[in-house]
């Protein structure tokens, strides 16, 4: 119950300063006379599912993901270095590569991506779509792609906490167009300029730009692109935008759309296949078409 509290403290401080960031933006953008950067109700549908999850996050952490974490940790290599500076930079460098890994993922597998397509879901880029994530996140366990790896090479479990922790923090400041591009720091660092581009939804701009805190896993594994070589970027999903602002619906809509889809077809790869297979298998299916017309997901090709 301890570690419950603990968990709802840190969600309350950190609420609390997001949103107070997400007011002086919104502010700011009126004063320099661009009021639709912000829009009132989406604001609020996205503070409402980032609240939803950072609530259900934190608890899962607190009454089975870090138990999970130290019953795998014996199993794994068992580093056991001091605190220092060569073990924290160990730690930050593994904490950003297993994310990239799990994005990158999380856009390439239905499972993940039915999940994940929330955050996408916006047609804004400002500092509230950074909270428009999925209570479901931790319930799909996606977060072993994440969390395990640490548990294997043996990182304590409280220092993977707060790399995680810092790791989506650092990525809340990623989502704006208030900040332009930073010089020499974009040739190591995920800035807002390539996070920008991956949130487009044109065909040059979806699957990209997957790092977290670091920008070189996408300059090594070839998914990193320039945001001045793709034009004007346009947010949102290439189909099935939604057309509701239901927090609830953000979060379900296309979870179930993938049972459905399951359901209809038989065909169980529709888990692991891409967030595209439906469209590329069974296109000109008219009764899918009329789905389409009406559902919210897809994105990832």
């Amino acid at each position: 119950m301890e570690d419950v509290m603990h968990a709802i403290g840190f969600i309350v401080i950190f609420g609390v300063l997001f949103v107070s960031i997400i007011i002086a933006e919104a502010v700011y953008w009126r004063k320099k006379g661009r009021p639709e950067a912000y829009n009132l109700k989406e604001t609020v549908a996205n503070i409402s599912t980032g609240g939803m999850y950072k609530i259900v996050d934190g608890i899962a952490i607190a009454l089975f993901i870090q138990y999970f974490y130290e019953y795998v940790r014996q199993y794994g290599f068992q580093y056991e270095a001091e605190v220092g500076v060569v073990s924290i930079v160990f730690l930050i460098i593994a904490t950003d590569f297993f994310f990239y890994v799990y994005h990158y993922l999380m856009h390439k597998v239905r499972w993940l991506w039915a999940i994940h397509v929330t955050h996408h879901s916006s047609k804004i880029m400002n500092f509230s779509t950074a909270l428009r994530q999925n209570f479901l996140m931790d319930l799909n366990f996606g977060w072993v792609l994440w969390w395990i790896p640490l548990a294997l090479i043996g990182f304590d479990k409280n220092w993977a906490l707060i790399a995680i922790e810092a790791s989506l923090a650092y990525q809340f400041f990623l989502h704006t167009e208030t900040i332009g591009r930073l010089g020499i720091l974009e040739k190591v660092f995920n800035t807002p300029s390539h996070h920008r581009v991956h949130h487009g939804c044109k065909p040059d701009q979806i699957d990209t730009n997957f790092g977290g805190v670091f920008i070189i896993w996408d300059r090594l594994f070839g998914t990193f692109v320039d945001e001045r070589d793709v034009g004007k970027i346009e947010y949102g999903l290439t189909s099935r935008q939604p057309k509701t602002l239901n927090p609830l619906r953000l979060n379900l809509d296309e979870f179930f759309q993938m049972f459905k889809d399951v359901a209809k077809y038989r065909d169980l790869k529709i888990f692991y296949k891409s967030p595209s297979y439906v469209e590329d298998v069974y296109q000109g299916d008219p009764e899918r078409s009329e789905s389409d017309a009406k559902g919210s997901g897809t994105r990832a090709v």
